[in-house]
């Protein structure tokens, strides 16, 4: 496995791959590796002949206040696990490299996108998150990227912004991976102490109950209000509780699909999770 901070190591080691005729996957990630991590690697590589893994705590989608400097750090530990996994390179660049003029150039998501769910909450998150993913775009060049769902409006941005440059990538996204208690994995995860790590699944039988109940006509609006009730009294703090379409992340349309989304606070952990609902 390569690993570099050098563009122009990663450039040479991909044309090479190309002139020998071989297909480049790419996992974006910010490090802190778990299996959900590892998983979305083995997708990349049943999609393509060579992968490769980023690792890079992208500043430009960090709020004030949130936990951008105390962001889980495991660099030695994270190359490891992508050594053992198959990874065939893992590009470590630094923010002076992602981010050489100041201001940056960013990328602007559309309203309609990202003034919602996590959004709402959180201003700015997902022209960061935009902003950094072209770039890795355009330092790597791959014929396919893998997200997660867990992060699904992450996802439907990135396929958007895709579609809407006319680049030439495939987007991958595959369902979340779960503890055998339906907590979502997640880097945040490690911010639970022993009580709330045993209340955080809640959330996600919350989602999969009110989903269930959503295919048998219940009222969604004294659905939610149950749900929510019943997540404060697990002592979570709700940032949202939405239905939305899985398209667009709009209302939901008649015979398309669709999602239950949720976040909410539980102790120092924000934790989000979705379902599909049809």
């Amino acid at each position: 496995m390569i690993s570099t901070d050098t563009l122009e190591l990663l450039r040479a080691t991909v044309d090479d791959w190309r002139r020998a005729g071989e297909s480049v996957a790419i996992v974006p990630t910010m490090g802190n590796l778990h299996d959900g991590h590892l998983a979305l690697l083995g997708e990349a590589k049943r999609k393509a002949m060579r992968t490769v893994a980023s690792i890079f705590v992208n500043p430009t989608q960090f709020g004030p206040g949130e936990d951008y400097e105390s962001y889980p750090r495991t660099r030695e530990a994270d190359l490891a696990s992508l050594e053992s996994a198959g990874c065939d390179l893992v590009w470590l660049p630094s923010v002076e490299r992602m981010y050489p003029l100041d201001p940056p150039f960013m990328v602007q998501v559309p309203d309609s996108l990202s003034d919602r769910l996590c959004g709402a909450s959180r201003p700015g998150h997902f022209d960061g998150v935009a902003s950094v993913v072209l770039r890795l775009f355009n330092q790597v060049r791959p014929d396919v990227a893998v997200f997660g769902e867990k992060d699904y409006q992450q996802l439907v941005i990135i396929r958007r912004m895709v579609e809407d440059l006319s680049l030439d990538i495939r987007i991958a996204g595959l369902p979340t991976v779960r503890e055998s208690s339906g907590l979502a994995l997640s880097s945040r995860n490690a911010y639970l102490d022993k009580d709330e790590r045993s209340s955080a699944p809640v959330l996600y039988r919350v989602l999969t109950e009110m989903a269930r109940a959503l295919r048998e006509n219940t009222d969604f609006k004294a659905l939610r209000r149950a749900s929510l009730s019943r997540l404060e009294a697990a002592g979570f703090r709700p940032d949202y509780l939405e239905w939305c379409s899985a398209e667009t992340l709009g209302p939901i349309r008649a015979g398309r699909p669709s999602r239950l989304f949720a976040a909410a606070w539980l102790g120092r952990a924000r934790l989000i999770d979705n379902v599909p609902v049809d």
